[in-house]
């Protein structure tokens, strides 16, 4: 009964907690920040953390923020919560919607928004961290609480790692982490082993030869090479890779012109790849580079195109005992209807670098966002697709009781190392 015990003395102020923690996440969602733009996002965070009794230290990795909550001998937990932003144009109609712009790391000005749901993330990450600090009676050990910059260009946890993480804070004996996503509000996924795939984005620039566009005669077609492309490449995941193995090639973005009667020089293509097996994702990239050299040639081409890596993200994977030890405690603080085994999903995450890069085990789990007779209804009617996912302009959860939930989670999974 210790779990237990420990859990509902730290969670016993939460009800008092959410609305202020209510107007942290409207605030936050209406103010988004690009990744490494995070400024007003981490002062905040810096705030809440020595309000409740934290060693702060700011500016970790540019904008990440840690927080070190010494409370006698025990073992050291890590929490963390992302907090950056995406160039997104809010659509969703709220009262506390986003109108902001900013300036991208190409220097192009973009609106922004919280379509990934970290803003929820900090509003988590700060309430567990308060209950912690008013709690101290109930657990043992040393809590680390990481407010990162940058999750959305898979830079920020290794920012952090490369400006000394590792080295000025304690190790610690797990990491933990979690994300608001597509499903029942209240409801938590977990997985052991892997949970989200591997993400790479490449930047392919192919070269042709201008021309008047009534005088195709004398171009090599830029534009014709990157459409010829683009099919192709989808023949990667038809054609080369089993159906037992798994892998998505995305071509998110094709570049090229300015008139309807000028044939440019170039185009430009954006790729992102997503697999769950280190053996398959090699198949595809040296896949994608063979096709995007052969359309080249096959164009005639003046020079091989440019390929250019751009974020690159490892595989999720969760420590299968440290997993079985937080769902444990997961089913101890919530009804076994909300606490669920789930399926890998494709998305991508940088979470993973801290636990493997320090070799301590880690566990990443899901906590629903959406409205639950929305996402029953929709469920039932095969239309899962009318759901706004994560990174769409119309995405945002239902603060309630997703607010609650993912505070309820983060401590319950601490607990399962922290309690006395």
């Amino acid at each position: 009964m210790a779990h237990a015990l420990g859990v509902n003395d730290l969670l016993t102020p939460l009800d008092g907690l959410i609305p202020d923690l209510e107007r942290l996440y409207t605030d936050l969602h209406a103010h988004p920040e690009l990744s490494m733009q995070e400024t007003r996002t981490a002062g905040i965070a810096a705030g809440r953390l020595r309000a409740a009794g934290y060693e702060v230290t700011p500016g970790i990795g540019k904008t990440g923020v840690v927080g070190l909550l010494r409370n006698g001998d025990g073992p050291t937990v890590m929490l963390r919560a992302d907090m950056d932003a995406l160039p997104v144009k809010e659509l969703t109609g709220l009262p506390y919607a986003s109108t902001a712009t900013s300036t991208d790391r190409d220097g192009d000005a973009v609106p922004v928004m919280h379509a990934c749901g970290h803003d929820m993330h900090v509003a988590w990450l700060a309430g567990a961290a308060a209950l912690f600090g008013q709690s101290r009676g109930a657990w043992r050990g040393t809590l680390l609480a990481v407010f990162q910059p940058a999750e959305e260009i898979a830079a920020g946890a290794q920012a952090m790692i490369d400006d000394g993480l590792f080295i000025r804070f304690p190790k610690p004996d797990v990491v933990l982490g979690q994300h608001v996503m597509v499903g029942a509000a209240g409801v938590l996924g977990w997985r052991a082993g892997v949970m989200t795939s591997a993400g790479d984005s490449l930047q392919i620039r192919l070269f042709g030869r201008g021309a008047h566009g009534s005088m195709p005669q004398a171009s090599i077609d830029p534009v014709v090479m990157a459409a010829a492309t683009v099919l192709r490449l989808q023949t990667i995941v038809s054609r080369e890779l089993a159906a037992t193995e798994a892998a998505v090639v995305t071509v998110g973005a094709l570049q090229a012109g300015t008139k309807e009667n000028v044939i440019p020089d170039e185009a430009l293509l954006k790729l992102n790849v997503r697999t769950f097996d280190e053996g398959v994702r090699a198949r595809v990239l040296a896949a994608i580079a063979r096709i995007v050299n052969a359309e080249a040639a096959a164009s005639g081409a003046p020079r091989l195109p440019e390929i250019t890596p751009l974020d690159r993200y490892g595989s999720v994977r969760n420590d299968p005992e440290a997993t079985r030890r937080v769902v444990a405690s997961f089913g101890r603080s919530f009804p076994s209807e909300c606490v669920q085994e789930v399926e890998p999903t494709s998305a991508s995450e940088d979470f993973g670098c801290f636990g493997a890069e320090w070799h301590v085990p880690s566990v990443f789990w899901f906590v629903g966002g959406t409205d639950p007779e929305a996402y029953r209804q929709a469920r039932a009617a095969g239309r899962m697709g009318d759901l706004p996912t994560n990174h769409n302009p119309r995405f945002a959860p239902v603060v309630h009781p997703t607010l609650r939930t993912g505070v309820a989670a983060a401590v319950a999974a601490a607990m399962a190392w922290l309690s006395p």
